[in-house]
Parts: C-alpha cells; sequence; structure tokens
C-alpha cells in the first residue's frame, strides 16, 4: 500500500512538473512584450493547437487616401498600390478616394472626409494652398493629422508640420528642369530648335513641373509652344490622339514632345504613331516609369522620363499618418525624384514597372 501511494504520488508529481513546464512555455510565448506586431505564433500542447496573431503596430489608425486619378490609371494605380502596401504592413484601416485628377473634386473629396472623422487624411495637393486652406485648417482644429502628396502645399505645410503635415513626392520645378535639361543633352537641342509641351500651368503649384520644363528648353534658345491639358485628357490620356496628331501635322519641324503627365507620357507611342511618326523620328519625353512607358522607351519612340518613383507616394504618407498619430512626429518632407531613366538604364527599373511599383 505504502509503494502504491508513493508510485501515485510520483506520477502526479511528473503531471505537475510537465503541465508547469508547458504552461511557463506558453505563457512565455504568448507574453505580448515580447512578440513582434503582426507575427502569428503557433503553439502546440497535448489538445487543440493554439494560434494567436498579434495586432499590427499601428492596428485600427483610419486614414482617408487620395489615389489621384481613377482605378485604372497607369499612374494612379501604382500610388493606390504603395497605399495598399502601407496598410497591410501596419494594419491601418484605409479608405481610398478616386478624383479623376479633378481639382474641385479633390477639395469636395476632403470636406467629405472630414466629416467622417478619421485619424489621417492624405490629400493630392492639385488644388493648391487656397483652395485647400480653410478646409485644412478645419481638419487640424478637429485633430485629424492632414499630409500631402504628389504636388507641394508649402504654405500649409509650414503652418502644421509640427502636427504631422509632410509632402512625398518629387520637387515639382526642380524636377521639370531636370528633364527639359536631359531633352537637350540627349537630342543635342540647339537654339532655334522647336519643342511642345503639354503640361498643365493652369494649376497653382502642380503647373511649377511644366514651368520647369520650359524654362529649360527656353534657356537654351529652344522655341517652345505650350498647349493646357484639358479636364477630358487629364482624365482619359487616349482622348489627347487628334490633339497631338493636329499639333504635329501644323507644326513639321517639331523636334521634342513632352508631356507633363504621367499617363500621357505613357501613351506618347500611341500619339506619334497616329500623326505617322517611326520610332526616334521625334524626340519624346514625360514622366514616371509605368510599364508602356518602359516598353516606349525600349521600341525606340521615347526618349527619356523622369522616375518619381509614385509607390512611395502611396506608402511613405500613410506611414506619416501612423508616425505623427502615435508617436507625435512632425511632418516629414521628402523628394521621391530619382533621376532620369532612358535607353542606357531602363532594364533597371523594367520588371518592377511591369509589377506595378515603378
Amino acid at each position: 500500500m505504502k509503494g502504491e501511494i508513493s508510485q501515485k504520488a510520483a506520477v502526479m508529481l511528473v503531471i505537475v512538473i510537465v503541465a508547469a513546464i508547458v504552461g511557463g512555455a506558453v505563457g512565455y510565448v504568448l507574453k505580448p512584450a515580447e512578440v513582434t506586431p503582426g507575427t502569428t505564433v503557433t503553439v502546440t500542447v497535448p489538445g487543440p493547437t493554439v494560434t494567436v496573431t498579434a495586432p499590427k503596430r499601428f492596428s485600427g489608425i483610419s486614414i482617408y487616401f487620395f489615389c489621384g486619378g481613377a482605378i485604372g490609371d497607369t499612374f494612379a494605380t501604382v500610388v493606390y498600390n504603395g497605399a495598399v502596401a502601407a496598410t497591410e504592413d501596419f494594419g491601418t484601416n484605409t479608405t481610398y478616394e478616386w478624383s479623376g485628377w479633378d481639382p474641385a473634386t479633390m477639395v469636395t473629396q476632403f470636406q467629405e472626409a472630414i466629416a467622417a472623422r478619421p485619424d489621417g487624411i492624405c490629400i493630392m495637393g492639385h488644388p493648391g494652398d487656397d483652395a485647400y486652406a480653410p478646409f485644412i485648417k478645419q481638419a487640424e482644429d478637429l485633430g485629424i493629422i492632414v499630409t500631402s502628396v504628389n504636388t507641394t502645399l508649402p504654405a500649409n505645410e509650414a503652418l502644421y508640420y509640427t502636427k504631422g503635415f509632410g509632402y512625398v513626392g518629387q520637387e515639382l520645378y526642380a524636377s521639370g528642369w531636370k528633364l527639359g535639361s536631359a531633352c537637350v543633352t540627349e537630342l543635342d537641342l540647339k537654339a532655334g530648335d522647336r519643342a511642345m509641351v503639354w503640361g498643365l500651368l493652369s494649376q497653382p503649384t502642380r503647373g511649377l513641373r511644366t514651368k520647369g520644363v520650359i524654362d529649360a528648353l527656353e534657356n537654351v534658345g529652344v522655341t517652345v509652344d505650350y498647349i493646357e491639358i484639358t479636364s477630358a485628357i487629364n482624365a482619359d490620356a487616349s482622348l489627347g490622339v487628334p490633339v497631338c496628331t493636329a499639333y504635329i501635322s501644323a507644326h513639321p519641324d517639331v523636334k521634342l514632345i513632352v508631356t507633363d503627365h504621367g499617363s500621357l507620357t505613357a501613351t506618347l507611342p500611341t500619339y506619334l504613331s497616329s500623326a505617322g511618326k517611326t520610332p526616334g523620328q521625334i524626340g519624346a519625353a514625360g514622366f514616371d516609369t509605368l510599364a508602356p512607358t518602359i516598353a516606349g522607351i525600349k521600341d525606340g519612340w521615347i526618349t527619356c522620363v523622369l522616375d518619381q518613383q509614385q509607390w512611395l507616394q502611396g506608402y511613405l504618407p500613410i506611414l506619416q499618418v501612423c508616425l505623427t498619430k502615435l508617436y507625435g512626429f512632425s511632418g516629414l518632407h521628402i523628394d521621391t525624384g530619382a533621376g532620369i531613366v532612358d535607353s542606357t538604364n531602363y532594364a533597371a527599373v523594367e520588371s518592377l514597372s511591369a509589377a506595378g511599383i515603378r
């Protein structure tokens, strides 16, 4: 009897020790301070398998994000892809807005976003400082973090940068000048040569990029014919075919066409072929490394483009709002204008472009 009691006691002691070890292991693994946010930990013990997913670092932060064009727009889709990746990485609740690149629509959507009271709003800056100013103040007074994408809003950024108002995008005038200067070099343009610039001078800040291109060309004496991109063509680049073909027909001596719009740049091969031209017969340049644009460079239709790395314009503003909301960081001013892409280096971004990242 005494031996039986000792044997049972020993068995119970072993069970208690094993339970303590397993329980301690589970407690250690599941302890929040030891689990990296967003990771999944699976613990197997006798009985059911327990799976625990730690919340992502910025889970629950609500953001309205302005993508720019329309769903399917070649440029805006890459911006959207960056925002979606950030949302997946950080765990935010993100609402996406599409404006067809119309500044008035952007202002209306901003007012609607403010009414929803999110934690942050990432706006496209195309309407300009004055158009946005009263509504940015309204959002800031409500404690909503506002930051700008693609087009700078320098006056509002100066007022609210300590509250997280930053900027992600290229430096507009400098980017235009850089592209215009690259065209002069690559095409050996001289005084008296003719170029057409198709841009957005009517938009107060966004138009600085167009002005940079024009100034760089005129600096060496190139004659510049300017055409404003209409609202309809701004939203649907294919509608620009008759405009471009008519211009080329009326100006057979044109040496260069520059489009200050990513989607128009991607359509340059169509514009030129519709006008009866062959690759390289007229120099062509613009902005962004979209897949059709890279194909245009590869096939000789497009001379060069400025890469503004617009995927980052989706990803980093989401991060800006999160960093300000959780840690109180000030606005970050980030220049994404990487440099010139042409026939000598397009291969470095070709696969990323096809994947919707560049």
